[in-house]
């Protein structure tokens, strides 16, 4: 659970579940590892490689490794 203040000012929160902050983004080929495993299981399927936050305000997307920002994208007028 994390806090993390956009850009724009908007506090953004994952503290609630489900939330629209916190978004789940595969890559092509880590879904299609994951969709192979022989005992697919919901609670084995292992987390995305990157932490992706959407802010509702001002629709920038927030990308994080380790809790640790490492791209900001903002969407362009």
């Amino acid at each position: 659970m994390a806090k993390f203040q956009c850009k724009c000012g908007m506090l953004l929160s994952n503290t609630s579940a489900p939330n629209d902050v916190e978004l789940k983004v595969y890559t092509d080929k880590e879904w299609d590892y994951i969709i192979n495993l022989k005992d697919l299981d919901i609670l084995t399927i292992p987390r995305p490689r990157y932490d992706v936050w959407h802010c509702k305000s001002c629709d920038r997307i927030h990308v994080f490794i380790h809790n640790e920002l490492i791209k900001t994208y903002k969407v362009e007028e």
